[in-house]
């Protein structure tokens, strides 16, 4: 069925008003409630009318010929307005012409008749009907009047030729009006102004205030309409001189094309100019490059400064300004991406959770910056990689060890060939993103020189609370570094200058125990080692206790690597007697001298602990933890002389000073005669004297060597202890207590003695190193009923 067509609207005929504009007004009046609307008198508009009641008014004025009384809303929202909701003031009027609409509502052409103020509202049902009484204006014809009315008449005029918001036909119109008070209304019904500030001048009965009220609403439209003219005249000129420009540089292309000294370049920067317009680069940094452009322009091409310059400008278009990768929306997954790259180490795993819980919270928190301080081969590098494929962001490394020029961090100035960025901007433009995983690889191994020291230009790429306005000297621009994640890793901290190792989180990396490298042997190596050697899954095969015989007998380290050689020294005999096609032999625990050569590492003690004034120590060491053997000998008639060898350190000599302090002024607890300490000399020894050892851990182990050569009693060959001493005896705290423990698990002693204050540190020691048993010190004499005690410390 085909839709009837919308109905015409109905004209209504309207009976002419019986009130003239002198007259006086009728008692009450029917209500029509303005929206954002003040109708003046003398003003002729058009309305639309939708309310009922209102409606029902036009219809009782159209067909009697009575005005109709307009008066505005003081809040526009309000659907249906009772006599509070209008002004006291408003325009008796009358209705010129009406037509209805189908809808119901009604298009209405109305015109102001007179001032009325409102009274009490009689009814309101079907529609508002008001008591009025009319409002006479006061001096409308006194000289002021006069003179404000032409004053008036000229600045409206004024303002509408500087682009006022009124049609210009009102000039002619504003020109004819004699009278004050007709002038001020007509004004101030034309100005864009907001209806409540209207309604002020409707409610003024004095003409000369009224056309001061109205010039004051006049002169700041007037002010607005001058400062966007100048606006609108700016923009417009900028615009013009662009595209003169652009005409004048087409023009002489063209010349120079048909003189044949066209200059390729030009097109060539012309294309610059508009990539660099694209680019979502900062507006100072695009200002700085349309200004080298701009120098191009005037250089030759074969010029030394052209190649320089348009090495910069590539280097700006290829930034990543504004390029984000999305970090993940959740923590599923995240734990076991960094569980399936390495094994242990919990607490960076733990830190990476929090950071990027932080991150969901709150996607504007900076990036951290982490530092991966262990020993070599526990995955300090590796870990940079997985973190990046957990958190779903880009992975750059830097290399800075050995680095002593200040440029390879902070890059070189733009004055010769060949100068370029530093590392972290080519980092950066490798990424691609503006939030990609940095590792500044062998931080402490950076060196100062007479170029400079990359240390220092390291403090604001790394501080958090400037790095968000990095400036590179190549660049010369600022660039955003405040979303990069930060991974810097060490061997140690003490090489790092302290200001630079303040804007880091240091998190310790100790060595893996040996069920750690045998799972890591298992799960990582074994397959990789198959892979790249070419072996079958049956070829070359090594069960747990090769692994552990492996570990044992051929490595001494706190990470894998050495273990990853000697796994791969055995891939390469196997494939060799594959390619041979000779019978691929088991390779079990006896067989791997055979594959390996001889045993590298003993654990010898038992036989090197069975005489006075050997005792057991723990050190920390760059490839994790060691033991140490310190031996003390007696020799007679030498006048009470003491020598310490080993190639010990000062702080080490120290400690064996205090150690013989604390015997001799102790002697006479343990049955010393002080006299021999004059009749004899000492000799403390630590072995492996090639290698250089200090410390300040080892004041317990010497004292207790000097009581068992002294008392001739034997210390317990299943103890190590650690612990720094004063001359008063007491036990001070020492670091490295995993390692050290590790150290003591792998050389099969099961009893450590470390000073009370590390209690605190057994909570980072992994569950199978907590099978040795540990005892607390407070000073040395808590440590001689366990190790001289045979019955009691062989438990």
């Amino acid at each position: 069925m085909m839709p009837s067509p919308e109905r015409p609207p109905e004209s209504i005929s309207v009976l002419p008003s019986r009130i003239g504009s002198e007259d006086d007004p009728p008692p009450s009046l029917g209500v029509i409630p303005l929206r954002d609307l003040v109708l003046f008198p003398g003003m002729v508009t058009p309305l639309i009318v939708a309310r009922p009641a209102s409606t029902q008014v036009i219809k009782r004025a159209s067909a009697t010929g009575s005005p109709v009384l307009f008066v505005t809303q003081r809040n526009a929202e309000i659907p249906e307005p009772d006599r509070e909701d209008l002004y006291d003031m408003g325009t008796m009027g009358r209705i010129l012409r009406a037509l209805r609409f189908s809808d119901g509502s009604m298009r209405v052409l109305i015109q102001g008749i007179r001032r009325v103020r409102l009274g009490a509202t009689g009814t309101t049902s079907p529609f508002i009907k008001a008591m009025i009484s009319g409002v006479e204006d006061l001096n409308p014809t006194s000289s002021e009047a006069e003179i404000l009315r032409r004053h008036l008449r000229d600045e409206f005029r004024q303002w509408i030729q500087i682009g006022g918001r009124a049609p210009v036909e009102l000039d002619a119109v504003v020109a004819n009006l004699q009278d004050p008070a007709r002038l001020a209304d007509y004004v101030a019904g034309n100005l864009p102004i907001p209806a409540a500030e209207i309604q002020d001048v409707l409610a003024e009965s004095d003409v000369e205030k009224r056309l001061k009220l109205v010039r004051q609403h006049l002169g700041r439209e007037r002010e607005i309409s001058e400062l966007n003219a100048k606006i609108v005249e700016d923009v417009q000129a900028a615009m013009d001189k662009s595209q003169r420009e652009y005409f004048l540089r087409e023009q002489l292309r063209v010349v120079k094309e048909e003189l044949g000294e066209f200059d390729p370049s030009l097109s060539e920067i012309t294309a610059l100019r508009v990539k660099v317009d694209e680019a979502p680069m900062p507006d100072d940094t695009k200002g700085e490059a349309q200004r080298a452009l701009d120098r191009m322009e005037r250089m030759h091409k074969d010029s030394a400064e052209f190649t320089v310059a348009r090495s910069h400008i590539d280097w700006l278009l290829d930034m990543p300004w504004g390029r984000f990768s999305e970090d993940r929306e959740s923590l599923d997954g995240v734990e076991g991406i960094l569980s399936e790259d390495h094994t242990g180490l919990s607490e960076v795993k733990e830190r990476i959770i929090e950071y990027l819980s932080v991150r969901l919270l709150n996607p504007k928190s900076r990036g951290p910056i982490l530092c991966f301080q262990g020993p070599p081969g526990v995955g300090k590098t590796s870990m940079g990689r997985s973190i990046a494929r957990a958190l779903g962001r880009e992975y750059q490394r830097i290399a800075l060890g050995g680095v002593k020029d200040e440029s390879e961090i902070r890059g070189h100035r733009r004055t010769y060939i060949g100068s370029m960025p530093g590392r972290i901007i080519q980092a950066m433009k490798r990424a691609g993103t503006m939030n990609p995983v940095i590792v500044l690889d062998e931080i402490d191994k950076l060196g100062t020189d007479f170029r400079g020291d990359p240390a220092s230009a390291l403090l604001e790429a790394l501080d958090p609370e400037q790095n968000s306005g990095f400036v590179d000297h190549y660049l010369d621009v600022p660039f955003d570094l405040s979303q990069v994640m930060f991974l810097c890793t060490a061997n140690v901290t003490q090489t790092i200058p302290p200001a630079l190792l303040d804007r880091m989180e240091v998190i310790e990396l100790s060595g893996y125990i040996e069920e750690e490298k045998i799972t890591i042997a298992q799960q990582r190596l074994l397959p990789k080692i198959r892979q790249e050697h070419g072996l079958k899954d049956e070829q070359g095969l090594l069960d747990e206790s090769t692994l552990r015989r492996v570990i044992q007998h051929y490595t001494s380290e706190a990470g894998v690597r050495n273990l990853e050689r000697e796994i791969a020294k055995v891939a390469r005999k196997v494939a060799r007697k594959v390619v041979s096609k000779q019978d691929i032999p088991k390779v079990g625990p006896n067989e791997l001298p055979d594959f390996l050569g001889p045993r590298k590492f003993f654990q010898d003690m038992a036989e090197r602990t069975d005489l006075p004034g050997i005792a057991v120590g723990l050190a920390w060491t760059p490839v994790g933890g060691d033991i140490l053997f310190i031996e003390a000998t007696q020799m007679p008639s030498g006048g009470g002389k003491f020598k310490v060898t080993g190639q010990l350190g000062d702080v080490m000599k120290e400690s064996a000073e205090t150690a013989l302090s604390w015997v001799r002024s102790n002697a006479a607890k343990f049955d010393i005669d002080p006299e021999l300490f004059k009749k004899l000399d000492l000799h403390i020894h630590v072995p492996q004297g090639g290698i250089p050892k200090d410390g300040p851990s080892a004041g317990v182990v010497i004292a207790t060597s000097l009581i068992s050569l002294l008392t001739g009693r034997t210390v317990a060959h299943n103890i190590a202890m650690t612990g720094e001493i004063t001359l008063r005896g007491k036990v001070l705290p020492v670091g490295g207590i995993k390692e050290k423990v590790l150290a003591a698990r792998r050389a099969g002693i099961n009893h450590v003695l470390m000073p009370r204050q590390n209690e605190k540190d057994l909570l980072d020691i992994p569950e199978p190193l907590r099978s040795v048993r540990t005892t607390f010190i407070d000073s040395l004499d808590d440590v001689w009923p366990h190790v001289f005690d045979q019955e009691e410390a062989t438990l």
